[in-house]
């Protein structure tokens, strides 16, 4: 009884992150015909799942479209180099590895104990554009899900005073590349779950993920509370993310607001004192 309901539970999950990435790439035009698409495979549980999925839905697409695995070996001490290439030819993936030694860039321009997370994604980046630059890669999937999303909005509130998340679709700032992140439907609580009956074999990353009171552990912290204190409320706030009203912010780039109302601007002549004018004493009123 008890592998019965764990086979049940297991399809249920599954059928939930399927339809969830299938609805984010349908919404958001993710994938078309014959694109090329990098996977962009760490060695987390997010681009472990991310790779599963897709090799799924790349079986019962009503396009065709090619995935190729992709690692960027930063020259970490201690990773396991066979783990990821013996993984995509169990699952029978096109697999490539790229080598850039960003490990010992961000060990030496970084301060101990400063968070490396920004210089270290800036240097992933660089290399995974040229690499789709050089071969012919039309999209480049991200493992970022829900819960990265929702995390990235109030960072950029809390510490960047700017209403910014992380979209599913992105164009590179050249106007080069495509990004697409397909769990941007999915809870990280799923992908958790999914991750560890998969059995996947998971590389922690030593680089950033052993820096204590990261600002985004901290987000992630009082997110944590949020969904056990007020159910349903992270759910609205992703929500909310596709629900811009932009007349109802103060954003002059993202609203016309020095055109609002033309007819009557508001100038120092509009603000000057009304002329009163007299008043006959038959008009007067006692």
């Amino acid at each position: 009884m008890n592998a019965a309901k764990e086979r049940y539970s297991l399809n249920k999950l599954t059928k939930r992150l399927q339809r969830n990435t299938g609805r984010a790439i349908a919404d958001f035009n993710m994938i078309g015909e014959g694109d090329r698409i990098m996977v962009c495979l760490s060695g987390g549980k997010d681009s472990f799942t991310m790779l599963d999925i897709l090799l799924e839905l790349q079986r019962r697409a009503p396009v065709q479209f090619e995935l190729l695995a992709v690692n960027l070996d930063q020259k970490q001490p201690g990773f396991p180099e066979h783990v990821l290439p013996e993984y995509a030819k169990q699952v029978g993936v096109p697999f490539h590895v790229i080598q850039q030694d960003t490990y010992s860039v961000v060990k030496r321009v970084i301060p101990e104990g400063k968070t490396t997370c920004g210089l270290c994604s800036r240097l992933r980046r660089g290399a995974l554009y040229r690499f789709a630059g050089e071969n012919g890669i039309t999209r480049i999937a991200l493992g970022h899900h829900r819960d990265d999303i929702i995390e990235t909005l109030f960072l950029n509130l809390f510490h960047g005073g700017r209403l910014k998340a992380m979209p599913p679709k992105l164009l590179s700032d050249d106007g080069r590349h495509v990004i697409i992140r397909p769990l941007a439907y999915c809870s990280e609580q799923d992908i958790k779950r999914y991750a560890a009956i998969r059995d996947f074999p998971v590389i922690p990353c030593n680089l950033c993920g052993s820096q204590p009171n990261l600002q985004r552990q901290a987000t992630k912290e009082m997110l944590a509370v949020w969904k056990k204190t007020h159910p349903g409320r992270i759910e609205n706030i992703f929500r909310a993310i596709g629900n811009v009203s932009p007349s109802q912010l103060a954003d002059r780039e993202l609203f016309d607001f020095i055109n609002l109302g033309k007819e009557k601007p508001w100038t120092e002549e509009n603000l000057s004192p009304p002329q009163v004018l007299p008043v006959s004493p038959e008009r007067q009123v006692c």
